[in-house]
Order: C-alpha cells, then sequence, then structure tokens
C-alpha cells in the first residue's frame, strides 16, 4: 500500500520518495529547478552546476526505483542560458540513460512566446545573434520495457486526441495563472502526457510538484496521483486547486443524477 497516494505532501524531495514503494508509479511528468536563479519558495535555483547534477542523479534513481516495469518519465526541461548557454537537457538525458532508463522520444513544446523576446544580441548583424528559446522540452524515457501494461478499457485517448498528440511539436500556450509560482505548467500539457502515456487507474508522480498542476489534471482524468514539494506556500496552493477540482466534480455529477 502506498502511503503518499492522492495526497499533497510537503517534504524534500529525496526523504518522501524514499516512502513511495518500488514499482508502484506508472507515469512520472515534472519539471526540476533549473537552477537558473529563479525565485522559488524554499530552494536554492543557484547551485554549483556539478551538484546541482548529482542531487538530480539521486532523484532520476530514485524515479526509477519506484516506477513499475514500462512506466514512463515526462521530464520537462527548457534550454537554460542564451549568452551563456547550458546542455541542462542533453546533460540530462546523458544521465538517465547512464541509469539505464530508456531514451523514447522528444516532445518540442512551443510556447508561442517570440513577441516577448528583449535579447537580441548583434541587432541585424551575424557578428554574435542570439537564438531566443521559444520552446521547452518533454524528454521521454520507459523502465525496463517500451510497454506499459494495461487493459484496453482503460486507455480514455479519442482517436482525434491519439492522432494529434502523436505529432512531437505541442503548440500550448504558457500558463498566465501563476498562482504565486515562477514556472506552472499549463494543464493542457499535462493533460495530453496522461493521456497518451497511461490508463484511468494508474497512478501519476510528481515529485517537484509546485502548485500542483499535475496532481488536479491526474484527479480530473481518474488516474491517482502523488504531489511531492518542499515549499508549504505551494502545496497551500495545491490542497485549494485539488479541493476546487473535487467541489466542481460533485456539482458535475449532482446535475447529470438530476
Amino acid at each position: 500500500m502506498n502511503p503518499l497516494l492522492n495526497k499533497i505532501v510537503c517534504g524534500d524531495v529525496l526523504k518522501t520518495m524514499k516512502k513511495i514503494p518500488d514499482n508502484s508509479v506508472h507515469l512520472v511528468i515534472t519539471s526540476p529547478p533549473y537552477n537558473v536563479g529563479k525565485d522559488y519558495d524554499n530552494h536554492n535555483d543557484r547551485m554549483d552546476y556539478k551538484e546541482y547534477l548529482d542531487w538530480l542523479m539521486k532523484v532520476w534513481k530514485e524515479t526509477k526505483r519506484v516506477l513499475v516495469p514500462g512506466g514512463r518519465f515526462a521530464l520537462n526541461i527548457a534550454p537554460t542560458g542564451i549568452k551563456n548557454f547550458t546542455p541542462i537537457h542533453h546533460d540530462f538525458a546523458n544521465q538517465l540513460r547512464e541509469i539505464g532508463m530508456i531514451f523514447r522520444t522528444e516532445i518540442i513544446w512551443y510556447k508561442q512566446t517570440m513577441l516577448k523576446r528583449t535579447a537580441w544580441g548583434s541587432f541585424k548583424s551575424p557578428a554574435n545573434p542570439h537564438i531566443v528559446p521559444s520552446w521547452e522540452y518533454v524528454l521521454i524515457f520507459s523502465k525496463d520495457k517500451p510497454r506499459l501494461d494495461g487493459s484496453v478499457k482503460n486507455a480514455d485517448i479519442t482517436k482525434e486526441e491519439f492522432m494529434k498528440f502523436s505529432d512531437g511539436m505541442w503548440y500550448i500556450a504558457p500558463e498566465t495563472q501563476r498562482n504565486g509560482h515562477p514556472a506552472p505548467f499549463p494543464e493542457e500539457l499535462i493533460y495530453r502526457l496522461i493521456k497518451f502515456y497511461s490508463y484511468k487507474g494508474n497512478t501519476v508522480l510528481d515529485m517537484f510538484g509546485g502548485t500542483g498542476t499535475v496532481a488536479v489534471v491526474a484527479f480530473k482524468t481518474k488516474r491517482n496521483f502523488i504531489h511531492i514539494d518542499i515549499s508549504p506556500e505551494y502545496c497551500k496552493t495545491a490542497e485549494k486547486r485539488l479541493e476546487k477540482a473535487k467541489r466542481e466534480a460533485s456539482q458535475l455529477k449532482l446535475s447529470s443524477i438530476h
């Protein structure tokens, strides 16, 4: 029995993940702090880069342990820096391959943010122009094997959704309702990952849960969830969002009865 199932858990990521049983999670969706100096509540986002990678390697090993065979890991990460470009997405992919995770694909999340560009480098000149990243990656890995076992009756993705989501360029605007978090997921991104990569009744984990988007969308799509975050403030926001989703689900159920 998983003691963290369907709970918003406030605590240190490594200590809390150790409480999750082996082979009990079907899908992990997360975006770790990028270590670029973002203003996170209760997290140092300015670690030495090697220290940062060493810390995350421990998280990746725990991730592999808790996943079922065939379980998926969807890792969202942006290219970081313009002048001092850090290939953080390559480093993460190499770490996960090193521990034996199967690299399945990468989804390009196009955020449509080019209108906000401010860093041109050498404007209208090949001297030193900058490419402004208007996209993020979602790197997809599997544990041990490509196939996730499950009953076909619990596959709830529609034909139209499957056709749309299987194109690896996802045009999704960034989230505007930030709820005090510097980089929250849009619900549409999480909805697509959950529907494409899991069955109804599966367990979805976000170990850097922030303000709870993964937990909320998992609940709405009839999956179990585990939300972990070190910030009491973010966990409080996640609880409120989850309560709102539960109230809305109850009202919908009542209205369908009447």
